[in-house]
């Protein structure tokens, strides 16, 4: 009978002791399985290519494949339902903060709870451009905004997000600018309107217009960086030019699960800096109108949330309140 209890004591030990480190090897060994990443955006988006690239560093790394789901519509709300709705640890949101911050002062009520995007790492900025057609004539935001006065309403305008949409929205209202917006459902068509004259402001990435600016039909009169940048030469900033309301930088990361386990989350964040540390990526990102911007969980927020309470600011200048609140 002595025995038994020994062996029965032991027995019990040696359960408690697997129990206690299953977490820690389960962190170890994550990813388990094939991780996906769900997009907001569209194959070759600048957010499309840094995904798929991270997507085969990252898969030699975990030893399990990664892939790239896009789920471009209805201003990233279609690819944040499909990332809540999966209710998996291994289905990641991949893109721009700009998919939803602006979501709680454009939907009387949100279809998901903004704690399901728990920022993991911050990957890039992408370079975000105001643009006008060539034909216009105007070589400048003064130039254009002078043009805005000296002719109310014959000037129009579109943004490819509910956040810069309301940054315009709020600076046009503040300077008492007649400018008129025109809605677009699919930004391709945004794009061929601005490159033909019939757009006359264009708020949208640069590797969205990269290519008619190449061909003559768009030129970029600034970028919204908060930050100058060599990536487009010849260009100044929002801020550079007097307009700092128009600031807005293009984050993009990686966001997961609130309830991830912390240690699963530095995993993910330090093997996404150590992939970016690649020239052959950065390069590519680059070209892509990216500024590689690495960040941890932390910095990732503290981002975001820097942008949260600016357009706090946009929405309270337009009278428009939060659905959180």
């Amino acid at each position: 009978m002595t025995n038994l209890k020994r062996l029965l004591g032991a027995s019990a030990l040696t359960l408690l002791a697997f129990t206690l480190s299953a977490p820690n090897l389960m962190a170890q060994t994550w990813p388990q399985r094939t991780v996906r990443f769900i997009l907001p955006l569209g194959a070759g988006s600048g957010a499309d290519i840094g995904a798929r690239l991270l997507a085969e560093k990252l898969a030699v790394r975990w030893g399990q494949p990664v892939v790239v789901e896009n789920r471009p519509g209805g201003d990233g709300i279609v690819a944040i339902n499909a990332f809540v709705g999966a209710g998996d640890d291994h289905v990641l949101f991949f893109g721009p903060s700009s998919s939803f911050i602006a979501h709680p002062y454009l939907h009387d009520k949100l279809p998901y709870d903004p704690r399901d995007l728990s920022p993991i790492a911050r990957v890039s900025s992408t370079l975000v451009s105001i643009s006008v057609p060539t034909s216009l004539g105007i070589h400048s935001l003064k130039d254009l905004f002078a043009a805005a006065r000296a002719e109310p309403g014959k000037l129009n305008w579109a943004s490819i997000t509910g956040a810069t949409d309301l940054i315009l929205r709020s600076y046009l209202h503040k300077s008492g600018l007649n400018m008129v917006r025109v809605p677009y459902r699919n930004p391709v068509e945004a794009l061929s309107d601005a490159a033909k004259g019939r757009l006359h402001l264009y708020w949208a990435a640069y590797a969205i217009v990269q290519a008619q600016v190449q061909a003559g039909s768009l030129k970029i009169v600034a970028l919204t960086a908060s930050e100058p940048t060599k990536l487009v030469p010849g260009v100044a900033t929002v801020g550079q030019q007097g307009y700092p309301d128009l600031t807005f930088d293009g984050l993009v990361g990686i966001f997961g699960r609130h309830d991830m386990p912390n240690s699963w989350r530095e995993r993910i964040s330090t093997d996404v800096k150590t992939a970016l540390a690649d020239p052959a990526i950065q390069a590519r990102l680059t070209a892509s109108g990216q500024v590689v911007a690495p960040g941890s969980a932390a910095d990732f927020a503290a981002s975001i949330e820097k942008q949260r309470a600016a357009l706090a600011e946009v929405a309270n200048v337009l009278g428009i309140k939060s659905a959180t609140q």
